[in-house]
């Protein structure tokens, strides 16, 4: 593996997000956004704000229902979730950072239903890194990449946004 760090356009992977997200919202007007604690919760408030929706602005914690929980213990940013709009019959948009293996995915579809049935689920990410363990595709996507297993891409943030890869 390499040391050297390699850094992205942040707001043309944001743009090319949003303009992928933006027929989902033209199809689905009362849709939630709901965002994946952290990450993914930064890219949904931009993506809310700019679309100005009516329902509030959602955040999921997704850190009890990680299948790995175990190996890695305690996470310093467990908390609760905050979905305070309703998501029964709902279009729900998932937003996360970086899409990878599916099982932060999956987590958090477990952690959602626990709120409601939505009618459904889109994923948007900010990258799609490739390499899936687990069966998701994302309804939309700003950057895809195409990595080795040893490179790790991270979001950082909330001001500024930073993607870096290592």
């Amino acid at each position: 593996m390499t040391d050297s760090t390699e850094s992205f356009d942040v707001d043309a992977a944001l743009a090319a997000l949003t303009a992928q997200v933006e027929p989902l919202i033209a199809e689905h007007p009362d849709a939630v956004i709901v965002g994946v604690e952290t990450g993914g919760a930064w890219i949904g408030e931009r993506l809310h704000a700019h679309f100005e929706l009516a329902s509030p602005m959602c955040t999921i914690n997704i850190s009890f229902y990680r299948d790995d929980f175990s190996m890695v213990g305690l996470h310093p940013s467990v908390g609760p979730s905050n979905i305070p709009a309703e998501i029964d019959g709902k279009t729900v948009i998932l937003v996360d950072d970086v899409l990878y293996t599916g099982r932060t995915v999956r987590a958090a579809l477990n952690e959602l239903f626990d709120y409601g049935r939505p009618s459904a689920v889109k994923l948007a990410v900010l990258v799609d890194r490739g390499a899936r363990e687990l069966p998701f595709a994302p309804d939309a996507a700003g950057l895809k990449l195409d990595l080795e297993k040893d490179r790790r891409i991270k979001l950082t943030g909330p001001e500024p946004l930073r993607l870096t890869m290592r």
